[in-house]
């Protein structure tokens, strides 16, 4: 079935709508995850074709191939609209009003995911793993090579996810997975002196040891 440039085919849900970012309707809680809005009609489609819950979805910009995944927040947005975070707009090189396909998808659940901050204030947070076991509550999957967002403190952290198990994109939905942290891009080692002092070889020690716990050991969360 096929109307107005987008279309449903066989016993899979697959879409092409135009996307906008959640400024564009009254839930901005949508930047804080992987969340999407899409039509009435989505879910009707959906229920039909008996797709189990959580609903996760690959999302695809066909003029780039860039593609991501995603969960459903609610089904409430106009007919051939949907609505997103910036940030996953930003992720697939999408514009306001470009075109965006949807397809249902099954992830598996994710053992393990390495994570890059952009930058090395992300260290300043005084406890990183429970912000990220809270704020990765907000998402239903991750994807290699994408750069989520994470708000703290009024503040915006951009993270990359550089490495995923068992598959280049998991569900952490219900799941137990490991997690690993990469330097910030922005990371630099602190430079050694040519001569030893003891004052400063104290700070550049205690630089290296805060580095080591905050970024390198592994950690664990489940939602």
């Amino acid at each position: 079935m096929f109307f107005d440039g987008y279309g449903y085919h066989g016993t899979s849900f697959e879409q092409t709508y135009r996307c906008y970012p959640a400024s564009f309707i009254d839930k901005a809680q949508i930047e804080n995850g992987d969340k999407v809005i899409m039509p009435p009609s989505a879910l009707d489609r959906l229920a039909s074709l008996h797709i189990d819950y959580p609903m996760l979805f690959e999302l695809r910009n066909g003029a780039t191939e860039r593609v991501s995944h995603c969960g459903v927040l609610e089904f409430i947005a106009e007919e051939g609209v949907i609505y997103m975070p910036y940030w996953m707009m930003e992720n697939l090189l999408l514009q306001e009003g470009d075109f965006v396909r949807v397809k249902n998808a099954t992830l598996p659940k994710g053992t393990y995911v390495k994570l890059q901050p952009h930058t090395k204030d992300f260290l300043d947070i005084s406890n990183p793993k429970a912000m990220l076991e809270t704020m990765l509550r907000n998402f239903s999957c991750l994807t290699t090579g994408d750069s989520i967002m994470v708000a703290y403190n009024n503040k915006k952290y951009y993270i990359d996810i550089i490495e995923a198990k068992p598959s280049h994109a998991i569900s952490i939905i219900e799941t137990d997975c490991e997690v690993d942290f990469a330097p910030p891009l922005d990371y630099k080692e602190p430079e050694r002196p040519a001569v030893s002092i003891p004052t400063g070889k104290a700070s550049a020690e205690g630089e290296d040891t805060r580095y080591t716990t905050i970024l390198n050991q592994k950690r664990d969360f489940k939602k």
